[in-house]
């Protein structure tokens, strides 16, 4: 009997069912070595496979059959499920329950838009797997501390979905705060599988997967496979009325005139129309504008509307509609605008093509989006469309480079030649994830003294590193600002302001949300907008346009009617980090000679001519180049932590090396103004900094400064904030190297 016959043979009857009516005729890799570990070793797993190749099932049948012969009757929830998204748990759940029908097994999904009777069963009678979100689990820990042991006493395991996505933020520390807390509870720590598409190091993210858990963490590498895949990258300059680059007219009827459509629009409505397809936008706003856009289109042509719209300020219900649209067997053609609300891991059903507008920012998103194509046996397939202002002609260098093109070149590359990933960022003063954590161990435990509670929170694995002289520091500011009391008898409570955050429900998250207004039409919630325009203004939401009717602010309500048009909005956020892996990719993009199957002819012809520019201007030669009069530009080929620390150098010792006006765009390039003329060589000059000074982070980060990032950095003392910037948020090493290093 081969190993898979084994495996297969002590699956139960209604999973080996469940899988001869999905026609599958044999148990991937994956499958076989989770079903090692889980039957027989007592280690956690962390599961690392590309999308689509049945994680989640190898997960859950070893475990579901591991619940099926426990002969003891669990008298408790057996595994704990958690996922970053409130649609991956709806997805799972409906997953989970066609699996579970005949099993006896009940399934329970917890989070904000779940009814209240469906878990006030579970808290009654605990049992079978439980799905939930961060937030939620963190509410019971504090709102339900007694019933822990209950629900959770004979827990066997607990999965987390989307690893990737929690490791090295607040969120996914929050989780290894909860499970370590739980275990103090119940008196030991369940195995933990972790499930990712895309990890970038096993080895740190199997140790982050198992931290305080007491157990060895298995992380077997994924199968290296020839790639398959169908890309196409396309450039388009905007609004350029040429016969390469055509730009039609159409009559505009909302407009009552003529309305031009660039070129790069309609390549992308070619590209999906009649097709089940995913189009990805780096932003919300992007997400929007694109929606309305293809709309537009499909009016002017006399198609149908069949564009959908999926991202994090929808309501409910609008995205849970896109959600079963895309999945319904009957729907033939139907095309998604998305943020990365739809890059993880929720099924979708069979899509014929995705669709990216620019570059994603990392190599991990963009494998998660392409992964959500090629399903059911097919290679996954991508169109990236990249749209471009056209230069003008006395435009300086930097301007005339095609950044994002770059990027989507290099990603591609990169992975394809190396499957590189980014690894993941552990912080080391998590100081928002500290206030938060405080205030929520005493609310759960009740008065505890100050040495009892430092070590309940410092002995949290992601806060660990914490020095008891930096906590000491939290506590005391806590205690001065009343969120945090002294008892007479010596001991620590909530204070006023830490009882005023903690009973509302927005604490029980760590991550940054804003007081955002509910967007109503009719009796319909449309979604959400961080700012109210005044009534009669309008404004984009859910890819069509909006006219202010009423904004009752007490209510944070704004109602409006539907208008024709289209306009753009805009919600407040951060670009995402990238790394100097990719960057570096980008230079060999730029010059290097090879040539790109992937290319579609626009992009070839930019690529060749930015080429020819940086080439000319002795890009390819040094870092820093003459731009005219007193301007230049220095390319230093760093990703997002360690360019932000070269710019803090050069503004540090902008007087010795003679520049001023330092300014930069994203991580590109930095231009500043010289006094000393075009033949001052600035790179000899940062070096001699770097040599004789080093690049100690923490003389980077200026008195005053007080850098508020995460969601409860407001209430920690600048100083500490300045230390945890130092450590966290700069990367001297990247930049030592660059300049004193091998050259590129």
């Amino acid at each position: 009997m081969t190993e898979a016959d084994r495996v297969f043979a002590r699956f139960p009857s209604f999973i080996k069912e469940y899988i001869y009516s999905r026609g599958w005729s044999e148990l991937r890799d994956v499958q076989l070595e989770a079903a090692r570990v889980i039957f027989e070793t007592d280690n956690n797993l962390l599961i690392s496979s590309s999308t689509a190749s049945g994680k989640t099932e190898a997960a859950l049948f070893p475990i579901i059959t591991e619940i099926c012969e426990d002969s003891c009757a669990s008298s408790s929830v057996s595994v704990l499920y958690i996922a970053p998204l409130k649609s991956l748990i709806n997805d799972q759940f409906s997953r989970l329950d066609e699996l579970l029908e005949m099993s006896g097994i009940p399934v329970t999904h917890w989070h904000g838009d779940v009814g209240a009777g469906h878990k006030t069963k579970l808290i009654k009678n605990p049992e079978g797997i439980l799905q939930i979100t961060p937030e939620s689990l963190e509410s019971m820990l504090i709102n339900r501390s007694n019933d822990i042991p209950r629900l959770f006493g004979s827990l066997r395991f607990v999965v987390i979905d989307e690893v990737h996505a929690m490791i090295g933020s607040d969120r996914g520390n929050q989780v290894l705060c909860q499970l370590e807390r739980i275990g103090r509870l119940i008196g030991y720590h369940p195995r933990r599988v972790g499930l990712s598409a895309t990890v970038g190091d096993l080895d740190l993210t199997a140790e982050w997967l198992g931290a305080g858990s007491g157990r060895h963490t298995e992380a077997p590498p994924p199968k290296r496979l020839p790639l398959k895949w169908r890309l196409c990258l396309e450039h388009f300059y905007i609004q350029l009325d040429s016969e390469r680059q055509p730009c039609r007219h159409i009559k505009d009827a909302e407009r009552g005139g003529v309305a031009a459509l660039d070129a790069g629009y309609e390549f992308l409505y070619d590209s999906v129309y009649g097709k089940r397809a995913l189009v990805f936008s780096n932003s919300r706003e992007e997400t929007e504008y694109v929606t309305a856009t293809l709309r537009q289109i499909s009016r002017a042509r006399g198609d149908e509307d069949i564009f959908l719209i999926h991202h994090g300020n929808l309501s409910a219900s609008l995205r849970e509609d896109a959600e079963l649209k895309m999945k319904a067997d009957d729907t033939v053609s139907a095309v998604t605008c998305a943020t990365v609300t739809l890059e993880l891991g929720i099924d979708i059903g069979k899509l014929d093509r995705v669709a990216q507008m620019g570059a994603p920012t990392t190599v991990s998103g963009f494998l998660q989006r392409l992964g959500r194509s090629g399903r059911r046996g097919t290679p996954p397939e991508m169109i990236m469309v990249y749209r471009e202002e056209t230069p003008l002609p006395n435009a300086p260098l930097p301007e005339i480079i095609p950044w994002e093109l770059l990027r989507g070149i290099a990603i591609i590359d990169l992975y394809s030649k190396e499957r590189f990933i980014e690894p993941p960022r552990i912080k080391k003063m998590p100081l928002s994830l500290a206030f938060h954590q405080t205030l929520s161990v005493l609310c759960a435990s009740g008065e505890l003294t100050a040495k009892r509670l430092a070590d309940r929170v410092l002995s949290l694995p992601p806060l660990s590193a914490l020095s008891r002289e930096a906590y000491r520091t939290l506590l005391v500011s806590m205690i001065n600002d009343e969120y945090l009391e002294l008892t007479e008898e010596g001991g620590i409570i909530i204070g006023l302001k830490g009882e005023k955050l903690i009973n509302s429900f927005k604490f029980y998250a760590v991550f940054k949300d804003s007081e955002d207004f509910t967007v109503r039409c009719d009796s319909e919630e449309i979604g959400t907008i961080t700012t109210p325009p005044p009534v009669g203004d309008r404004f984009a939401l859910a890819g069509r346009v909006w006219e202010v009717r009423e904004v009752d602010l007490s209510r944070r309500l704004v109602f409006v009617k539907s208008v024709d048009g289209k306009m753009e909005v805009s919600w407040p956020g951060e670009g995402g980090e990238i790394h100097t892996r990719l960057l570096e990719a980008m230079h060999r993009v730029l010059f290097g000679e090879a040539e790109y199957p992937f290319l579609g002819e626009n992009a070839r012809e930019r690529l060749e001519v930015a080429r020819r520019v940086a080439r000319n201007a002795k890009m390819d030669k040094r870092l820093t180049v003459f731009l005219g009069g007193q301007s230049f530009a220095l390319f230093p080929w760093l990703g997002t932590r360690a360019f932000r620390t070269l710019k803090r150098l050069l503004k540090k010792n902008a007087s010795e090396l003679g520049i001023s006006d330092i300014q930069s765009e994203g991580c590109c390039y930095i231009t500043f103004k010289g006094k000393d003329g075009k033949d001052a060589d600035y790179e000899r000059r940062i070096c001699d900094i770097i040599e004789r000074d080093g690049l100690p982070p923490d003389e980077l980060v200026f008195d005053g400064e007080c850098p508020v990032f995460d969601k409860y950095d407001e209430y920690v003392p600048p100083e500490l904030l300045r230390e945890a910037y130092a450590l966290d948020r700069l990367c001297p090493e990247e930049v030592v190297n660059r300049f004193l290093g091998e050259p590129l």
